[in-house]
């Protein structure tokens, strides 16, 4: 590969890097927001919404993921493991009991 085409394929990647940096630091930022928020949830008002369900008092065309569990939990869970590793400030621990 000659010097110029190198440098031209080097700058592509050295750009590319710059952007995907920008978007995970943009991303952890989001995460750690929608997560808290999903946390909160999870710690208050979320048991009587699986309540609600499980008596079949939400209709069926209402979309209820959120209300599972074993999902929820997996998601925080999830969002703290990647949180952490990358050093981000991460929403109160999932408390088992909700």
């Amino acid at each position: 590969m000659e010097r110029n085409e190198r440098i031209r394929h080097f700058e592509k990647l050295f750009d590319r890097v710059n952007t995907l940096n920008d978007e995970i630091e943009r991303g952890l930022r989001e995460l750690a927001e929608l997560s808290g928020e999903l946390q909160a949830y999870y710690s208050g008002e979320w048991r009587e919404d699986f309540e609600a369900d499980e008596a079949a008092l939400i209709p069926d065309y209402v979309k209820r993921g959120v209300l599972s569990e074993d999902g929820l939990w997996d998601a925080l869970e999830r969002a703290g493991e990647l949180l952490r590793a990358h050093g981000a400030e991460e929403p109160e621990e999932a408390s088992e009991e909700a």
